[in-house]
């Protein structure tokens, strides 16, 4: 037994017209969890900025919004650039016409490596996109709306081991640590506003076009949820339909908070005990080395 899975894609969870009239700015979000997260906006009305550094990339992800019939932009940014965020944001609303109402700080950097071998310009990659993008962005939101007397949501794409740790992701475990911090503090800041700001930490989402260095982060969805309480991976337009809500005026009392997503699968526990420790360089080199053996079995 598992979980039950959720209704099919394409199912709505909210009115049509939820956020008819509104822009939604998603960073990365032409691909994997970003592109499913701005279908489930454009479903519900939105207008979708499609934001990413990548042309390829932006051109997919508009074409999925336009295919549904909601309006789309494809938009240059780099985060760790306030400048090119201001650039992009304006851009965005000549396009679109009016403010950008809710943002989407689902740029991510990520991949495996025990800190002892990580670079410092490894760890700065991950860091400048996940932490230093996510502040950049809300705050160039959160000025503009703020000037404006507007209101907005904000929702950041965090991870469950913002909590308990990352070993062999040291890098991405405390950028997103400090997003979860962020989101916090920034609720308390912005709620005179009218400016929500809240956090979505998922689990296993598998997508077909999801980068390899996320992939290879994501050893469960390759062995279909076994590893999972809930008996299966996540749907992508699950994740969608939870942004959705608590960007949503339904969920206008929710700010400040991290919802996960994971089929309950950060609490695992075996009674007092827990498996067999293993060191983690060693077992980061023993996975690899499998995972290559199989990858030449299987050529």
């Amino acid at each position: 037994m598992a979980l039950e899975a959720p209704p099919a894609l394409g199912t709505r969870m909210l009115p049509a017209d939820t956020f008819k009239g509104r822009t939604v700015y998603v960073t990365g979000g032409g691909t994997g969890l970003g592109k499913a997260m701005a279908i489930e906006f454009a479903r519900a009305g939105a207008n979708v900025a499609i934001a990413s550094r990548d042309a390829d990339h932006r051109a997919k992800g508009v074409e999925a919004i336009e295919a549904l019939g909601a309006r789309a932009v494809g938009t240059a940014v780099d985060v760790r650039s306030p400048e090119s965020i201001v650039k992009s944001f304006n851009e965005v609303e000549d396009a679109l016409g009016g403010s950008i109402s809710i943002l989407i700080n689902n740029a991510a950097g990520n991949f495996a490596a025990p800190a002892e071998r990580m670079s410092a310009n490894a760890w700065n990659a991950v860091i400048n996109i996940v932490l230093n993008g996510t502040f950049y962005c809300s705050s160039e939101f959160a000025r503009r709306l703020i000037d404006r007397k507007e209101g907005g949501a904000i929702l950041n794409i965090g991870a469950t081991y913002s909590w308990t740790g990352g070993p062999v992701a040291a890098h991405s475990a405390a950028a997103k640590a400090g997003v979860t911090n962020l989101t916090q503090t920034l609720a308390v800041e912005w709620a005179p506003d009218n400016i929500r700001v809240n956090c979505l930490a998922p689990g296993l989402f598998p997508a077909k076009d999801r980068s390899e260095q996320i992939m290879s982060m994501k050893g469960g969805e390759a062995r279909g949820g076994e590893t999972i309480p809930a008996g299966r991976v996540g749907e992508a337009h699950e994740l969608g339909w939870a942004a959705t809500y608590m960007c949503s005026p339904f969920a206008a009392y929710l700010t400040g908070h991290t919802l996960v997503l994971d089929g309950a699968n950060w609490l695992r526990r075996y009674g007092f005990g827990m498996p067999e420790f293993e060191v983690v360089r060693d077992r980061f080199d023993r996975l690899r080395a499998e995972a290559a053996a199989q990858e030449k079995a299987g050529e």
